[in-house]
């Protein structure tokens, strides 16, 4: 029987799980597609992007391969970042037997309208209710089909024991929820899975998901709780680094108290926006005694923190207000040293040898138009989220 571990004001954390650390697509994929290749009963995807690439089309035939064997397949895309992929690996999967759905597909109409920003983000897959994969990555190819001399970085974890059977339950939450809004009535309970997964291991584990119900805030409060009880480390590598003010506040104050705080954050400009905006948090950063490091090898894509040794966390969820105000996000948070050792020594591999670290010389270098860019981009984001009307006190 597994075991249960009650903390106030966050969910609960399941012993008996056994779970491995895969770092970009290179370990993720080769995991997943055997995964899926050995399923018997059922196969559920949720993705953020779905490409049409080698990557994609490698993925797309596994699921294909389960639909022709009679394997209940299930694939669940967000309609923007997968917009184009029910013309294409999505009807060919359709017409093998899966069931593809898209998750708010209405894009195309110019019109602004807020809930058009709440996106499926999740990065989620659950092969017969037993083995599960939870992270950020997306199905797409690390190297964007050669066009990268690096691959992205970032991780996802496999799953088994008693934590498998909540995330199983999450995706078939939301594929009911999507299912319902798309036929107009609610269907009919999923039919069970022959036995619940048992415990295989001994790691103590959680599944976080945000949604704009009942679970607005879980991820973004399990941070806050792990950086107010830190006492020695927080390493944090994250794509999109535009944190509320009392996340920013929390670092501040952990550095103050003599924690050491480092950010791992995108080098590379991805998207022009977000980049100059996340500039403009560094001088305070710095000032407070935090180390910022820009990852340059490659883009980086990664969603994860390791706290004090023992606290870990890998999921889909930014640090931004569109993660943590709009999106649906599923992080894993992990309470277990070797785990939390091993994602640590990866973020340090990273930070000493693909990253420049930023220092506050760099940051008065930079010409007075640079930093008007980085002030006027953190004024833009803050006035786009106050008009989703979803930022509340956190801005």
């Amino acid at each position: 029987m597994s075991s249960v571990l009650h903390d106030s004001g966050e969910h609960h954390f399941l012993g008996g799980n056994r779970l491995a650390l895969l770092e970009s697509g290179a370990e993720y994929f080769p995991a997943l597609i055997a995964a899926i290749d050995a399923a018997r009963h059922e196969v559920h995807l949720e993705t953020y992007i779905f490409a049409d690439d080698s990557t994609g089309r490698r993925v797309a035939a596994a699921l294909g391969r389960a639909a022709q064997r009679g394997v209940a397949v299930r694939v669940l895309v967000d309609g923007f970042g997968a917009r184009e992929f029910g013309a294409g690996l999505g009807a060919s999967l359709t017409a093998q037997g899966a069931e593809v759905m898209t998750y708010r597909p209405e894009v195309g109409n110019f019109r602004f309208r807020r809930h058009r920003l709440r996106r499926l983000h999740r990065k989620l897959v659950v092969v017969d209710g037993r083995t599960a994969f939870v992270g950020g990555i997306n199905v797409l190819d690390d190297f964007d089909n050669g066009r990268e001399a690096s691959p992205r970085f970032d991780y996802a974890v496999s799953v088994e024991g008693p934590l498998a059977a909540r995330v199983h339950a999450s995706c078939r939450h939301v594929w009911r929820l999507v299912r319902w809004a798309r036929l107009g009535r609610r269907p009919r309970p999923p039919a069970p899975l022959p036995a619940a997964p048992r415990d295989c291991g001994a790691t103590l584990a959680a599944l976080l998901v945000r949604d704009n119900l009942r679970h607005r805030r879980d991820i973004e409060n399990a941070y806050l709780r792990a950086i107010h009880r830190a006492r020695h480390e927080i390493v944090i590598a994250n794509a999109y680094f535009l944190p509320g003010l009392n996340f920013r506040k929390a670092l501040l104050a952990a550095a103050k108290r003599g924690v050491s705080v480092k950010l791992l954050l995108q080098g590379r400009v991805e998207y022009v926006l977000q980049h100059f905006a996340t500039q403009s948090l560094y001088e305070r950063m710095l000032s407070a005694g935090v180390r910022v490091f820009e990852y340059e090898t490659g883009f980086l894509h990664a969603k994860v923190a390791v706290i004090d040794g023992h606290w870990a966390t890998v999921g889909s969820s930014n640090l931004d207000p569109f993660s943590f105000l709009l999106s649906r996000e599923a992080n894993v948070v992990v309470r277990d040293a070797a785990f939390a050792g091993e994602l640590r020594a990866s973020l340090e591999l990273a930070i000493t040898g693909a990253a420049r670290e930023i220092r506050g010389e760099d940051i008065r270098r930079r010409s007075w138009l640079a930093r008007l860019a980085a002030a006027a981009a953190y004024s833009l984001v803050r006035i786009l989220v106050g008009v989703t009307r979803y930022a509340g006190k956190q801005q």
